[in-house]
């Protein structure tokens, strides 16, 4: 009876929990369809997360007559997926390199490296901008190619920035260290280099810890706000959370926020689904053998 009602609180427990998470889900991608008075009459019952009254969908195509989605959609898709591309060829090698072979200061390395855990991006965003307009810039200008100074309003200084992370390189040093050492000297034996063992023995054994990472990268990337702020003035290289700005000029259309809102939100959701079975088992992994 005891191990029962264990076994029942667990269970109710774990239906709170998803209701918690769900409900203001629900309750957006509902919203996204009905009107602002339906809305606001709805708030004080449990019509608000009911697809019920009168539906349409008025404020998805009011959301294309108000900013350019399709344009910021494409842009955050451009702007994430390099990013993850990227970040998982970088910060991966580099944690080969500092998990899997021997080299001269290599700890003190890897402690630098989480060290900058702890140092949030609000402290080094100012000093990152002053950076990046001196970087050197490679323009077509017609027929011609012209170096120019200066990354500001460019895809780059969106992407090149985020590409090495911390805790991208700690995860793949920890999930590299589960993997026997005795396949690399087998691979040694056989003829094979550094990159070939990364590249053939390596990367396909971690296709968890690439599930995670391709994750826990592509979040920030898509839910970047500040820096696209602080970076772009030009509209057509704007990403899509600074889109949200533009429904609370002149009147609020709450319905429309709503249908941005779920537009935005639904990728994301559908690549943790999509992953999320590997990225389950690449956490728990990582904390038994890390």
């Amino acid at each position: 009876m005891t191990s029962f009602l264990k076994h029942l609180g667990g269970q109710v427990g774990r239906i709170v929990l998803a209701l918690a998470f769900a409900l203001p889900l629900v309750f957006m991608l509902v919203s996204s369809f009905k009107t602002d008075d339906q809305i606001f009459a709805d708030l004080g019952s449990l019509r608000a997360f009911l697809p019920v009254g009168a539906l349409s969908l008025d404020n998805y195509t009011g959301v294309f007559d108000r900013v350019p989605a399709a344009q910021f959609l494409l842009n955050s898709v451009i702007i994430s997926s390099v990013t993850v591309i990227l970040g998982i060829v970088i910060n991966s090698m580099a944690a080969f390199a500092l998990s899997r072979m021997v080299w001269p200061g290599r700890k003190v390395v890897m402690t630098v490296v989480i060290a900058t855990l702890i140092v949030p991006f609000e402290t080094f965003a100012l000093p990152l901008v002053w950076w990046v307009n001196q970087l050197p810039l490679l323009r077509v200008n017609g027929f011609q190619l012209e170096l120019t100074t200066g990354w500001m309003d460019t895809y780059q200084v969106q992407i090149l920035p985020f590409v090495a992370n911390a805790f991208s390189i700690f995860f793949f040093h920890q999930y590299f260290q589960s993997i026997p050492k005795e396949l690399d000297e087998a691979a040694i034996m056989d003829g094979a280099g550094w990159f070939t063992i990364y590249r053939r023995i390596i990367m396909p054994l971690s296709g968890p810890a690439v599930a995670t990472v391709a994750i826990l990268t592509f979040l920030p990337a898509w839910n970047s706000y500040l820096w696209p702020l602080m970076v772009v003035q030009s509209e057509e290289l704007r990403p899509v959370m600074v889109g949200i700005s533009y429904f609370f000029q002149l009147n609020v259309g709450w319905g429309q926020i709503m249908a941005y809102s779920s537009m935005i939100t639904m990728p994301i959701l559908a690549l943790f689904v999509a992953f999320q079975r590997s990225f389950v088992n690449s956490i728990a992994s990582t904390g038994v053998k890390g």
